[in-house]
């Protein structure tokens, strides 16, 4: 009868040691997922320096697909026509008033010698954290999202860039919270 005993301690000891093991390693079992675009730049301000080396009116085409910027080997990159570039800066109030930049002045004027490329790169980042087993029984879910994005285009004249402009968020840091009191029966 000890020696039973012996071993059913012996054997609880065991399994309260391996649960203890374990639940820290729960959390590595949340899902995680990302959405980036494949570039070459790791942050906001590397994208954002990358855009302000170009000069308008010196800039030329060549240079900035040779700097990266070629929609043909570069996801981000997008190619505007004449028509997109007007859908996209062209207002009846903005052409009135004469308060639209004097490149994209020149470019609406030209017609179909006007053409544009527009840029748009995201590293958004998604980590669940938090109980394993209330994500998992879809009791609680904390999502924590974190990254940056950016966008930028520029304008060419025939072959030489003649306006570029930026925006984008540097930094994003958002934390999601489902909570569902009744669990899977709510779910």
């Amino acid at each position: 009868m000890a020696i039973t005993l012996s071993r059913d301690r012996r054997a609880r000891a065991s399994m309260a040691l391996l649960i203890c093991l374990a639940l820290p390693a729960c959390g590595s079992l949340l899902p995680r997922s990302s959405d980036e675009t494949r570039m070459a730049w790791q942050e906001f301000d590397h994208a954002r320096q990358s855009i302000e080396q170009m000069i308008p009116y010196q800039t030329r085409r060549a240079e900035l697909l040779a700097n990266g910027f070629d929609p043909y080997r570069n996801p981000a990159v997008t190619i505007l026509s004449w028509p997109e570039l007007l859908q996209k800066f062209a207002t009846a109030d903005v052409l009135k008033t004469g308060i639209l930049d004097s490149g994209l002045q020149a470019c609406l004027a030209a017609g179909r010698r006007c053409t544009g490329l527009s840029i748009s790169v995201r590293r958004i980042t998604r980590r669940r954290q938090g109980n394993f087993w209330l994500d998992s029984l879809s009791f609680r879910r904390e999502v924590l999202v974190t990254g940056w994005t950016f966008t930028a285009v520029i304008v060419f004249l025939d072959d030489l860039a003649i306006y570029r402009a930026f925006g984008g968020q540097p930094k994003i840091e958002d934390v999601l919270i489902t909570r569902n009191p009744l669990g899977p029966i709510q779910a």
